[in-house]
């Protein structure tokens, strides 16, 4: 149904539709089929049927896109995905217009600004058009304010609010087919933006300009290979010198200069999958110490590539690595775990922290899971060696095998660049 968006013969804000349906234009191709995401439902109505919840409320950014497509840009509003045991609908803004239906997979029903606390509204509206009385609702609680949870609530007075958000979390671990051809999609981008920045380093350039042309190359790539979706969120943290002694420490305007220590980190986003490639560089043969560094942590990184397996325990592996490290004094160097899931994820939304490479998780690696191996150590600022190296690869566990879908080399023989 198409909608005609002109105004009517309305005068006063008080006269407008709190809610609205904007079938505006067709549907749009979705990244994954109608199979997919009918899977993806079906794996959450059975965590539904267990824990007995008449309908779920989704509010995060992953777990809406997810199970809809649908990537929300908030600007301080609420969004969700309300499931029921039939069909699901969004709630979105009006600010929006009909893009949310014409790239999600479900209903709609848009909310106006014109009384406060419309969005629960949609709510209300979303369950009361399906015929649903709801006694348990599912939300999100690792990622669902306070405050918006008590009006979620309030909205539904006498119902029990249940999360839901580590079983679902638990879904998303395991790939699908088509999920693990974007996310390859993905690798083979991250490495190109890599080549785009290896090429460009050269002393006085800045952190930001080589930045700026790795995202060029991997924008220009996702858009030819995903041509019917948004782009959107892809970025590249390029550091260099004192800037490496984090792995998140975003661009600036230093300039590079000769036997600088640097870091290449691409992060193409490809409708909300998140891919990364990262490496150790240095402009310039790097010191005997550097040297030394650099080499024992890509011995972490080739040992932990060999480690990652079907049945293997995130713990294991992390505390298998640990001990090389402590081999050569530089545990306390470590600043982070050594990998992490992979699908629905960027720096402002999704985490799998379920199956995260680290001391204390005890997740058993299965076919259809994807994790990276990302060893590091900082070494401080005035000490021999001072800075931070990486290395990143990602990995598909297979039914007994493992394929390693990162191609961009990594270690001494392949990443110093001459100055």
């Amino acid at each position: 149904m198409s909608v005609d968006l002109a105004s009517t013969a309305v005068t006063n804000v008080a006269e407008l539709e709190r809610l609205k349906v904007l079938h505006n234009g067709t549907k749009g191709k979705l990244t994954f089929s109608d199979a997919e995401f009918e899977r993806r439902l079906s794996g959450l109505r059975e965590i539904m049927a267990a824990k007995e919840l008449d309908a779920v409320i989704l509010t995060s950014y992953h777990g809406i896109k997810y199970y809809s497509d649908f990537l929300y840009t908030t600007f301080g509003r609420n969004y969700a995905l309300v499931v029921t045991a039939d069909d699901s609908v969004t709630v979105t803004a009006n600010i929006d217009a009909g893009m949310p239906w014409r790239t999600s997979y479900g209903e709609n029903i848009v909310y106006t600004d014109w009384r406060r606390d419309n969005f629960y509204f949609g709510l209300q509206e979303a369950l009361r058009q399906r015929g649903v009385k709801a006694a348990r609702l599912g939300v999100e609680d690792d990622a669902l304010p306070l405050m918006t949870r008590e009006k979620i609530a309030a909205a539904f007075p006498g119902a029990e609010l249940l999360d839901v958000s580590q079983d679902a979390m638990r879904q998303r671990m395991i790939k699908s087919a088509e999920e693990i051809e974007v996310i390859k999609h993905g690798a083979r981008i991250g490495d190109l933006g890599g080549e785009a920045i290896r090429s460009a380093i050269r002393e006085g350039i800045t952190e930001y300009e080589v930045a700026l042309i790795g995202t060029e190359a991997m924008v220009h790539e996702i858009a030819r290979t995903f041509p019917d979706r948004e782009v959107r969120d892809t970025w590249v943290w390029f550091q260099s010198g004192i800037n490496t002694d984090g792995a998140h420490n975003w661009a600036t305007t230093r300039r590079l200069e000769k036997g600088d220590i640097l870091s290449l980190n691409c992060f193409p986003m490809t409708s909300g999958y998140y891919t990364a490639l990262e490496r150790t560089l240095f402009l310039g043969q790097p010191d005997e110490e550097s040297l030394r560094l650099w080499n024992i942590n890509v011995e972490v990184h080739r040992r932990g590539l060999e480690l990652i397996k079907p049945g293997a325990v995130c713990k294991d592996i992390a505390a298998e690595l640990n001990e090389i490290y402590i081999g050569y004094g530089l545990l306390p160097n470590r600043t982070f775990g050594y990998g992490h899931s992979f699908g629905v994820l960027s720096h402002y939304y999704g985490r799998e922290a379920g199956l995260e490479l680290r001391e204390d998780i005890e997740t058993v690696l299965e076919p259809g899971m994807v994790v990276s191996m990302e060893p590091m150590i900082t070494v401080a600022d005035g000490l021999p060696g001072a800075g931070g190296y990486r290395e990143h690869d990602i990995l598909v566990i297979g039914e007994d095998s493992v394929e390693n879908i990162t191609k961009f080399g990594f270690g001494p023989e392949h990443n110093i660049v001459e100055a």
